[in-house]
């Protein structure tokens, strides 16, 4: 439930850094989904401060990622707006803070099972390598998906459909695996749905209201450069054209 203020961290930071427009519309819509996934993700649970704040900050930082990502993807000065070109150079130091984390934290039991070192038929090491195979080119299209998605649309996008993707895991958990859904958490998958289906509307009847506006702009502008042509005075037309006028070559005498 904590993890669901994400969304909010994103819509401010694109706001602050001037990637959104703040309209109470997107705004609603934001608040509205992140009511719905509170209510979708709903039970009783044991409350630790520690998680709590864990969480909190995993929210914010991904917030001020994926905007900062945003900003990054779609400038193309910078020259990574190829979902490959980003990834390139980003993953590298994702390895080298993930990498000692996840050894310290699993390597000895990873290092212990038998499903890698302490493996008693060969099939089991070939199946686990096509697992963790398998998983990696899942999770290497997942982040090409994400930038190619964030560098022709916004981070808030991304987010909304991140939310869509945990509503089909959970659905599919229940209809796969029998977990448990009680009617507040069927009422907050509506609310999810809703709120999702909202801002693809909103987003296409601002898209054409910026673009309006735009094609408004561009139209009173060369409006504005015809009205400063048509103004010059009949003066400064004659003097432009004397000056630029073709003058008659010059005789020259050849002294004998």
């Amino acid at each position: 439930m904590v993890k669901s203020t994400a969304i909010i961290f994103i819509l401010t930071f694109s706001i602050l850094m001037k990637l959104e427009k703040c309209r109470f519309s997107l705004v609603f819509v934001v608040l509205f989904i992140s009511v719905g996934l509170v209510l979708f993700t709903f039970h009783s649970t044991q409350f630790n401060w520690t998680g709590f704040l864990l969480v909190l900050t995993a929210a914010f930082t991904s917030g001020f990622r994926w905007t900062l990502s945003q900003v990054v993807t779609q400038k193309s000065e910078i020259g990574l707006s190829n979902p490959l070109d980003m990834m390139y150079h980003i993953q590298p130091w994702m390895i080298i803070g993930l990498l000692p984390l996840s050894s310290y934290v699993e390597g000895v039991p990873l290092a212990s099972s038998h499903h890698l070192f302490r493996f008693h038929e060969i099939s089991e090491i070939f199946t686990s390598a096509g697992i963790v195979i398998g998983g990696a080119f899942l999770a290497f299209m997942l982040e090409f998906s994400e930038f190619l998605l964030l560098s022709r649309t916004s981070g808030l996008t991304l987010s909304i459909s991140g939310i869509f993707k945990e509503i089909c895991t959970i659905v599919l958990a229940h209809i796969t695996f029998g977990d448990k859904m009680n009617p507040i958490n069927f009422l907050g998958l509506v609310i999810c749905l809703f709120g999702i289906a909202l801002h693809v509307i909103l987003k296409a009847v601002h898209r054409k209201e910026d673009e309006k506006e735009l094609h408004n702009n561009s139209e009173s502008m060369e409006m504005l450069l015809v009205n400063g042509e048509a103004n010059s005075t009949d003066e400064e037309e004659a003097e432009l054209f004397d000056r630029n006028a073709v003058r008659p070559p010059r005789v020259h005498k050849h002294s004998e």
